[in-house]
């Protein structure tokens, strides 16, 4: 069975079995001998499949509070390693609002109010600047928080799948389709496996399992 998780797409796995029996053809049958095999007797000889489907619901296992714990503690790691960077960045945002409005107070100025035009140039070049500067240390955040939560959640997702085929396998189970990937008509509520699951992978892989150091 190949997984993929998270995205953790659908997860279609059929097992078929099937044979055939050849009937052997006499050398010279009588004329009023006949050579076809019956069609009642090739179809005993063939071994029909047999299937056990389930429909789990992948996106439940990021809530926080009832999906896979694993999961919320990961984002907690994630946001932390960054919540300097984030800090750095508002403090900047709040900087470049404050400078917008003092360049708007002296713009704004009462008629006949002497405006220092170089002081009031000099704010709109550092405003510029400071745009320029969130920008770019934005980017580089992001990108930064891309490859890290890559990193964290990588391993986290090939857990998850192989503990579902796991889980699958004892239970009997050879086709799972991930009902948040693939549209779905209609699913019965017994064939639903996402809570029975989430329950056995908590149980089985506690959240306080250390994670990937930051590099």
């Amino acid at each position: 069975m190949r997984n993929n998780l998270l995205s953790i797409s659908a997860l279609l796995v059929v097992a078929f079995a099937t044979t055939v029996s050849a009937q052997q053809q006499p050398t010279r049958p009588p004329a009023s001998q006949p050579t076809a095999t019956p069609a009642s007797t090739a179809q005993a000889n063939v071994a029909l499949p047999t299937s056990k489907m389930a429909v789990v619901y992948t996106d439940m296992f990021l809530d926080a509070k009832t999906g896979i714990a694993k999961f919320s503690s990961v984002v907690t790691k994630l946001n932390g390693e960054f919540q300097k960077v984030k800090d750095e960045i508002t403090a900047m945002q709040t900087r470049g609002q404050a400078l917008e409005t003092e360049i708007n107070k002296l713009r704004e100025a009462p008629e006949g109010t002497p405006i220092d035009q170089r002081a009031l140039q000099t704010k709109i070049d550092q405003l510029e600047q400071l745009k320029k500067d969130i920008q770019r240390r934005g980017e580089d955040a992001q990108a930064s928080y891309n490859r890290r939560r890559q990193e964290l959640f990588s391993p986290l997702q090939d857990e998850i799948g192989k503990a579902l085929e796991v889980f699958a396998k004892a239970r009997g189970i050879n086709v799972i389709i991930d009902g948040a990937q693939v549209p779905l008509l209609y699913a019965a509520d017994s064939i639903d496996i996402t809570r029975a699951f989430i329950t056995d992978f908590n149980s089985k892989n506690p959240a306080t399992a250390a994670a990937t150091p930051a590099p």
